[in-house]
């Protein structure tokens, strides 16, 4: 497609199926564990082509190759057994998505490096594998993609980078030097709280192939609906971004004042500490923030005056949702939360809030 496209258009019809008089617009997912043979696809385990679809349609949006995994654990746990070897040093973010750590951590016999996304960062030296994830889960701190991939290529590290938070419209760190991008597409790109699914994509053609391989061998496959319905979900991807940010603004706006809430976090504000570089190499913002309520009860009382917003463990879709992170294993306050703006009407949310802020 057209790289000058507009992202609206780009996500509408990335990975549509060729147009034809009584075609559909968009491909029925394809149920089938078996193939005649002598075609592209033998068995149901080593391909599919709904994921190829779908695999086309991020691929492009990431700038390389996808290759569709079952859930946003399943796609960075395939890589990281891919590239590590046993005694490998791999830097992982002290303040990043909690499991990737814990697995490394339980099921990798690897020297594990923790730094904190903000940095600083050491040199790379020794470095197999430097993992960001900008902006982080849960603090939404940021760094520089760009600068950091140059350090670790200069010493012969691959570097991959966690992109669920922006989501490929708000981020390519492809295009930023990174050789790999990973994410968990439950979250903003299918969008509806209905699907778990995950991805990675890479510059790097072999790469892309030994991860199918990989994801063969260990049976670690998408569901074919699941596929269908991220990518049907992709299609509102900009429209959803563009009214979860507006949401996530205002509430900034109203929480950064309001005497309740402390640490306030959202890149998107030109108050954060992190604005300036994710205006430099973010393309627009999504709709999680990050703050801290005084304690567990009051997170509790929150929550339960609020009319619109839900406690969930996930983010990124149609619906309001908020997180206490310290129940999940994160080493932040009690009273961290994140909350993920959804698509409600922005006088509504943010007169909720206030409410359930009172």
């Amino acid at each position: 497609m057209n790289s000058e496209y507009g992202d609206g258009t780009r996500v509408v019809h990335a990975g549509a199926p060729e147009r034809l008089p009584g075609g559909a617009f968009m491909g029925s997912p394809v149920f089938a564990s078996a193939f005649h043979l002598m075609g592209e696809d033998t068995y149901g385990r080593a391909g599919n082509p709904t994921w190829r679809a779908l695999e086309s349609a991020l691929g492009e949006l990431d700038g390389g190759e996808c290759v569709l995994f079952p859930s946003g654990m399943a796609a960075i746990s395939t890589l990281l057994r891919l590239v590590l070897r046993t005694g490998d040093t791999v830097v992982l973010p002290a303040d990043g998505y909690f499991l990737t750590r814990k697995f490394v951590a339980e099921h990798m016999d690897v020297v594990v490096r923790e730094v904190p996304t903000a940095g600083p960062w050491p040199d790379f030296d020794g470095v197999a594998l430097v993992l960001l994830e900008t902006p982080s889960n849960p603090g939404l701190d940021v760094c520089d993609i760009a600068a950091l991939a140059q350090a670790a290529h200069a010493a012969g590290a691959l570097v991959a980078v966690d992109n669920t938070t922006a989501t490929p419209l708000g981020q390519q760190p492809l295009r930023l030097g990174a050789d790999v991008v990973v994410a968990s597409d439950t979250k903003a790109v299918a969008g509806h709280s209905d699907v778990l699914l995950g991805h990675v994509s890479t510059t790097d053609g072999v790469l892309a192939e030994r991860l199918r391989g990989a994801r063969t061998v260990s049976g670690a496959i998408p569901g074919p609906f699941e596929a269908w319905l991220a990518h049907r979900g992709l299609g509102t991807l900009d429209l959803r971004l563009t009214r979860q940010a507006a949401n996530a603004a205002a509430l900034y706006d109203v929480l950064r004042v309001h005497p309740a809430v402390t640490g306030l976090r959202w890149p998107g504000a030109p108050q954060d500490e992190a604005y300036a570089l994710a205006a430099r190499q973010m393309r627009r913002f999504g709709g999680v923030l990050t703050f801290e309520l005084p304690d567990i009860t009051a997170v509790d009382t929150f929550l339960s005056k609020s009319s619109l917003i839900a406690a969930s463990t996930s983010f990124g879709g149609l619906h309001t949702s908020l997180d206490r992170r310290a129940q999940w294993g994160d080493p932040v306050p009690e009273g961290l939360v994140r909350l993920s703006a959804g698509c409600e009407d922005t006088t509504d949310l943010v007169t909720d809030v206030l409410a359930a802020l009172t």
